[in-house]
């Protein structure tokens, strides 16, 4: 098992594009690479502190080559993060059908089976493959290096990455982006962020969406964004609801901006 987050040392990994015959269909063995001293890691703390620093050193190393690779071709690259059943892909959806800029969008959909993601994208007419992790718990930079290799992204465009729905693993992975979101919905608790501090943490931007439930939920925003300032000062907001479109606006001018 990987120390660092519990998926298997051998993590089978398929990249697919929907729908398409000659997709590519390559299964891509992405083991996380053990340290030699690590054949008995779950005895000694020491070498399981080894492992877990390497595991990640080797991942830091590849975003690295993935940001140099963005930063080149001019492309945002936007790591979308939250737990399950959030609203990541409808928040995508919404995105890709009112976009009112000319810039080229891409997506890279990470989940551990299935391409049902990867084919609502697909119908908006956005080019996106399809990362699907098998027993693994989050997206690398690895998986993402390979990604890209087969979506080849325009110049100054901008691609989103949805990760698997998970509000742990994924803090720990850089994948190279430039810029981390992280989705809450007001079906889920207001204090995800201090239940889940190393997510919120590591974002740059948090999106509250669903916002049009919330006369139905017993959820504080206020509350929500407090606990979320506590443990990242430097968090901005943006609520909307993917579904009705209220607050749509602010996003897109969001991506605007970065962009």
């Amino acid at each position: 098992m990987c120390t660092t987050c519990g998926c298997g040392e051998s993590t089978e990994v398929t990249i697919l594009r929907p729908q398409k015959a000659d997709a590519f269909t390559g299964n891509l063995t992405l083991g996380h690479h053990h340290h030699e001293e690590t054949e008995h890691h779950h005895h000694h703390h020491e070498k399981v502190l080894h492992v877990e620093q390497d595991i990640l050193q080797q991942n830091n190393l590849l975003a690295e080559r993935n940001r140099g690779y963005f930063e080149a071709k001019n492309i945002l690259a936007i790591n979308l993060v939250s737990s399950p059943g959030s609203g990541k892909t409808s928040l995508l959806e919404a995105t890709l059908k009112n976009k009112k800029d000319n810039s080229s969008y891409y997506v890279i959909e990470g989940d551990q089976q299935t391409m049902n993601d990867a084919n609502r994208i697909d119908a908006t007419g956005v080019p996106v493959v399809q990362v699907n992790t098998g027993q693994g718990c989050h997206l690398d930079s690895n998986m993402i290096n390979k990604a890209i290799k087969e979506l080849n992204p325009a110049d100054d465009s901008i691609l989103f990455i949805e990760n698997v729905g998970n509000l742990v693993c994924p803090a720990l992975f850089d994948l190279g982006e430039s810029t981390r979101v992280v989705i809450i919905s007001v079906t889920e608790g207001d204090d995800k962020p201090i239940k889940y501090p190393d997510m919120f943490h590591s974002a740059q931007y948090c999106i509250i969406n669903k916002i049009d439930l919330l006369p139905y939920v017993d959820f504080d925003i206020e509350k929500a964004k407090a606990y979320a300032l506590r443990v990242n000062h430097h968090l901005e907001f943006i609520e909307l609801s993917a579904r009705t479109g209220e607050g749509m606006d602010k996003w897109l001018a969001l991506l605007k901006n970065l962009k």
